[in-house]
C-alpha cells in the first residue's frame, strides 16, 4: 500500500487569483479534467451512529479512516467507492467501481450485495458497515481545478463553491439542490518521495501555516 505526502491551506480570494496565475505557468492541466482544468466533484460520505470519521478528524486522531463514494461532472456511468487512510500524516486511497444501481442500494439500506463481491473494498465496506454500523451520511459538493507536475507526482488542486446537500442523500440527482459551507478556498497539495523546490516556493508551502480543513466536517457542521 503506497502512502503519499499531503497538506492542505485555506486561501484569500487574492491569494486563489495569484496561485491559480502562477500554476497556469508552471504545472501541467490533468489531460482527465474538463475546461480549465476543472471538475465538478460530488462525493457521498459514511460516518456511524456517533460520528467516528467526524470526531477522529476534529480529533486530529493519528490514524483514521473514511469510506466515501465519487462521481464527477454529473457522469453517474463511472462511480467509485473510495477509503481514504491517513496514518502519521500520510495518506492512501483505494477504489474501486460501483454502479448507480449499486450505491442506490446502499443509500436505501441494502448492503448484503457487498459481502458477496468479488472487490476487497466493498467486502470491508460490508463488514464495518456490519460492525461499526457505518452509512451514508452526507453529501458534499465542489468545484476542483487540477494542476499536475510529473517529478514528485505532484497533484494540486484548488476547491471552491464547497456545498453540503443537509440531510438528502439524493446523490445521484446532481441537480438536487445544496447550500454553500461558507466561502472557504482550499489548496491542497499531494506528492509521493518529494516536492520540488521550485514549487514549494511557487505555492508558498514554507511559509503559509498548514490547515486541518475538511470539507466533509464543514458539510456535517450545518446538522
Amino acid at each position: 500500500m503506497k502512502f503519499r505526502h499531503e497538506f492542505k491551506h485555506i486561501l484569500t480570494y487574492a491569494e486563489y487569483i495569484d496561485l491559480r496565475n502562477r500554476l497556469k505557468v508552471i504545472c501541467n492541466k490533468d489531460p482527465h479534467a474538463g475546461e480549465n482544468s476543472e471538475y465538478i466533484v460530488r462525493s457521498l460520505y459514511f460516518d456511524n451512529y456517533n460520528n467516528k470519521a467526524l470526531l477522529e478528524k476534529i480529533d486530529g486522531v493519528n490514524r483514521r479512516e473514511k469510506f466515501r463514494i465519487r462521481y464527477y461532472n454529473s457522469d453517474t456511468n463511472f462511480i467509485r467507492l473510495e477509503k481514504k487512510s491517513k496514518i502519521n500524516g500520510l495518506c492512501n486511497k483505494q477504489s474501486a467501481p460501483i454502479t448507480a444501481a449499486e450505491v442506490q442500494n446502499l443509500i436505501d439500506g441494502q448492503h448484503e450485495f457487498l459481502a458477496h463481491s468479488t472487490a476487497d473494498l466493498f467486502v470491508e465496506l460490508y463488514y464495518k458497515m456490519v460492525t461499526q454500523r457505518l452509512k451514508p451520511i452526507v453529501i458534499v459538493n465542489y468545484h476542483r481545478e487540477v494542476f499536475i507536475y510529473p517529478a514528485g507526482n505532484v497533484r494540486i488542486t484548488l476547491d471552491t463553491d464547497i456545498r453540503t446537500g443537509l440531510s438528502s442523500l439524493d446523490f445521484l440527482n446532481s441537480a438536487h439542490p445544496t447550500i454553500k459551507t461558507g466561502n472557504n478556498i482550499v489548496l491542497e497539495v499531494k506528492y509521493d518521495e518529494f516536492l520540488p523546490e521550485f514549487i514549494r516556493q511557487a505555492i508558498q508551502a514554507g511559509t503559509r501555516s498548514h490547515s486541518a480543513f475538511s470539507k466533509y466536517a464543514a458539510s456535517r457542521s450545518f446538522y
